[in-house]
């Protein structure tokens, strides 16, 4: 069955997730915020599987146009609701209106309710939203009211794709999963060459880029809300993560390491990396910037700078960037560097030229990944 479906990312990454698509075969039009395409429901599984930039991926139930709230209950009734519901699970609805007619998103919400369950009277519907995004076995029906249409999607994901399973311990100020392998892969890193994080906190981007570098699926240990839908085709699917696990490599063919100077930060890593199944692929270092090292090749420098925000003053970080721009002239030569960036001044201490590669947010704050290329000997 031919579905059409949303892809969603962070706002900024939607050409990092096209090219992504496209290595899975798949290809789509880019709108704000995510991809949309046509797909069978094997491949939407696939995409849930495999892309690492994904937050989640919403498959289109309908859409039709309404402006009073019997008309809503009327259109929504003839839904095919059982295509998306399995026996016992509950169900969640986030609506979200503007510029229409209907505006009042709870009594949306209570109306669809209604219609839902004159063709499934006995299913649950949980009212919290901080309840339903904590619960991976909630299937959630996403709803957008805009210019008096309404859309209802299901969410083929559930628990949203960021979370792989393994980070438990944040540290200070944590980047999101899926932001950590945009900017890996924006920053041209294939896994074929060294990689260094020196503000690794909780590890996130070593432990991405062993992933990344291993071909490890990033939700190879998690389950989808689509595997539950009646119809789905469970076997091909198992056959699909097998042939992913067939593709993964023993080890990591590059050298891969995190450091920070602060000694839990540096455990949290170690045992994110275990869960993940990496522990053996990334190199951790208890150390400040003034005592790091660029040994080996050249090879890349991933990393996500504290910058004020959350950790102290931007004032008191000068010396930590002027630090970064040392490092990088005495050790740096044929390195490429890549970084989030939330303050332009900040980024001018280190002394090189940087190009804007993406414009993002990172936790509600506006971000850019920024990289240079030093040159060789």
């Amino acid at each position: 069955m031919i579905v059409r479906a949303l892809v969603v990312t962070h706002p900024g990454l939607e050409s990092v997730l096209a090219t992504e698509l496209a290595g899975l075969g798949l290809s789509g039009e880019m709108i704000p915020g995510g991809v949309e395409l046509e797909a069978t429901l094997l491949d939407v599984a696939r995409a849930n599987l495999m892309l690492r930039t994904a937050g989640r991926i919403l498959v289109r139930v309908d859409s039709f146009r309404a402006r009073t709230f019997p008309e809503l209950e009327r259109h929504a009734a003839k839904l095919p609701w059982t295509r998306f519901l399995s026996p016992g699970m509950p169900v969640h609805f986030r609506v979200t209106a503007k510029k229409s007619r209907l505006s009042h998103e709870r009594a949306i919400a209570e109306r669809l309710v209604r219609a839902l369950q004159t063709v499934a009277p006995t299913v649950e519907v949980v009212a919290g939203r901080a309840e339903a995004d904590s619960d991976a076995d909630v299937q959630r029906f996403v709803v957008r009211f805009h210019r008096d249409v309404c859309t209802v999607s299901a969410d083929s994901s559930g628990a949203p794709l960021h979370r792989r399973g393994y980070r438990l311990d944040s540290g200070k100020a944590p980047l999101r999963e899926t932001l950590a392998a945009g900017l890996l892969l924006s920053s041209g890193w294939d896994g074929t060459a060294p990689l260094f994080d020196p503000f690794c906190g909780s590890g996130v981007i070593p432990i991405e880029a062993a992933l990344l570098a291993r071909r490890i699926p990033p939700g190879r240990n998690r389950h989808f809300a689509l595997e539950r839908w009646p119809g789905f085709d469970r076997e091909a699917f198992l056959a699909a993560r097998a042939a992913c696990d067939a593709a993964i490599l023993a080890s990591a063919p590059v050298t891969i390491r995190g450091a920070d100077r602060d000694a839990g930060a540096i455990r949290g890593a170690a045992a994110n990396a275990e869960r993940a199944g990496v522990a053996a692929d990334v190199e951790w270092l208890q150390q400040p910037l003034s005592a790091m090292a660029l040994a080996g090749h050249p090879g890349a420098i991933v990393t996500n700078p504290p910058y004020g925000a959350r950790i102290g003053e931007r004032g008191a970080l000068r010396d930590l960037y002027a630090q970064l721009g040392n490092l990088l002239r005495r050790q740096g030569t044929g390195w490429n560097v890549t970084l989030v960036s939330a303050d332009r001044r900040l980024d001018g201490q280190v002394g090189v030229p940087w190009e804007e590669l993406i414009r993002t947010e990172n936790g509600g704050l506006p971000v850019r990944f920024v990289r240079t290329r030093l040159p060789g000997p």
